[in-house]
């Protein structure tokens, strides 16, 4: 009777793609907060008077918390221990909290001069709310990513994943997109009668949907206990909790950590470059500042579409080791074309974001539906927070990387009231970390070869016979 209740949920095409449906919108807020303030960097130095070297130490804040204090780690170990409501609820929150500080910080005026521990006051607290904030969306990161393989284990998973992920990047699109204009249009009057951009506004924006977000995961929390009731104890697996083995048997795997080395080498050139594309745009194609996120703007929205076709095909054909190759040389392609000095023209640097969406779709459609093909359910809570703590060391240390070599070894001169920027070697520095993601690809995919993970089988087991799965 157990199995037949489980048949009834877990097979039920409306209630798993609508649950889908509710956690990938939880990420879709959580995205858009992420990326609001990427566009903002000209205004920030600008208006507040930040340099590339503020914006990089504010950037590099997501991964302080994750990475220093292991917060990512502790959370996949409760996450594995209290399951997924509990640790999604918790995320959430997280994330409010984050973002209502980073609001303050920007909202608020501080006295000239004033420092904490060596930075700008604003910079310091906009800095510490993005940490926080950058707790709760890894957390919920990993959450989602075990729902997900909850409802969709031998179904539609790379599909599934790779529609979350499309989804989640519609936030970053419309942060990219938005945020200048939005700032420009609800602009407020100094004492001179000037016009200035409300920096602010957009992070209320975000903060609201954040809000909105929470409640949809609010939500999902009661189907995620139906089907926990119907299952029973059938779940022997995730009830048992965390223990040490666990944790010990996942570091030991050489197969994770090369997943692990190509997630933080990989998108090491995605998501810092996404938080300095919209300042390349003006700096090296010429792009007025309300309309330079556009362009960065396609790659999120391209992946809407990408990112399902090519998990769909994982799912049937398989060939995830390939996709993540194909992916990775894309990237090495597409940050060597930004480098170059030719073709500084709108449509040029348009193409190329274009098949930057291509390989920002490729590697992740096969990557993490990959992971638990490597490690068993029980144990992907922990294994997914891993990925993303090493992961976390990139997005925390490669913006600060670039901020400080925009600052050092780049700068030009002051063009109405604009600090310019030669992005040349930065954009030599993300290429070379698409060759290493590139390199860690052939590995594992030998690697693959040899343990017989399956990677480059498909997932949708129904259709693989019984004696080929065994191999």
């Amino acid at each position: 009777m157990t199995e037949l209740l489980k048949q009834k949920l877990n097979d039920s095409k409306v209630l798993r793609w609508s649950v889908l449906a509710l956690v990938s919108f939880t990420m879709l807020c959580g995205y858009f907060l992420a990326d609001v303030m990427a566009p903002l960097k000209p205004m920030l130095e600008k208006e507040l008077f930040w340099d590339s070297v503020d914006y990089g130490f504010f950037t590099s804040a997501y991964g302080w918390f994750n990475v220093f204090l292991v917060m990512l780690i502790i959370g996949g170990i409760i996450l594995d221990k209290m399951g997924v409501r509990f640790t999604g609820v918790g995320a959430c929150l997280l994330m409010v909290i984050g973002c209502s500080i980073k609001y303050f910080a920007i909202k608020a005026e501080f006295a000239d001069g004033a420092m904490i521990l060596g930075f700008k006051s604003q910079v310091f607290l906009a800095a510490l709310g993005y940490a926080i904030f950058g707790v709760g969306i890894e957390i919920i990161g990993i959450t989602v990513s075990k729902i997900i393989v909850k409802w969709f284990k031998g179904k539609e998973l790379a599909l599934a994943m790779g529609l979350e992920m499309a989804t989640a990047r519609i936030g970053t699109g419309l942060a990219l997109m938005l945020t200048v204009p939005m700032a420009t249009y609800f602009g407020i009057l100094d004492a001179s009668g000037t016009l200035r951009p409300n920096i602010p506004m957009p992070i209320l924006l975000g903060l609201i949907l954040l809000c909105i977000g929470t409640l949809a995961f609010f939500v999902y929390t009661f189907y995620d206990k139906k089907l926990d009731k119907s299952l029973e104890t059938t779940n022997d697996d995730e009830e048992e909790g965390f223990k040490m083995k666990d944790i010990l048997y996942i570091i030991f795997n050489k197969g994770f950590w090369l997943i692990a080395l190509l997630c933080v080498l990989f998108y090491s050139a995605v998501f810092p470059f996404l938080k300095y594309a919209s300042d390349l745009m003006v700096q090296k194609y010429g792009l007025n500042p309300e309309s330079a996120g556009f362009i960065p703007g396609l790659l999120p929205f391209g992946t809407i579409i990408l990112t399902p076709i090519f998990g769909s095909l994982y799912d049937r054909i398989g060939k995830g080791a390939s996709l993540m190759i194909l992916g990775s040389t894309l990237l090495i392609f597409v940050h060597l074309m930004f480098a170059m000095p030719f073709l500084n023209i709108w449509w040029f640097a348009t193409l190329i974001m274009i098949i930057l969406g291509i390989a920002f779709s490729l590697v992740p459609s096969a990557m993490w539906p990959s992971v638990p093909k490597i490690i068993p359910e029980r144990q992907l809570g922990t294994a997914y927070a891993l990925i993303f703590w090493v992961q976390n060391w990139g997005l925390m240390g490669v913006p600060l990387l670039i901020g400080w070599v925009l600052d050092t070894y780049c700068k030009g001169p002051v063009v109405d009231g604009f600090q310019t920027y030669d992005y040349t070697i930065p954009m030599l520095i993300f290429a070379s970390f698409g060759v290493l993601a590139l390199f860690v690809c052939f590995l594992l995919k030998a690697e693959d070869k040899k343990k017989g993970y399956g990677l480059q089988l498909p997932n949708i087991t129904k259709d693989i016979p019984v004696s080929e799965r065994e191999n």
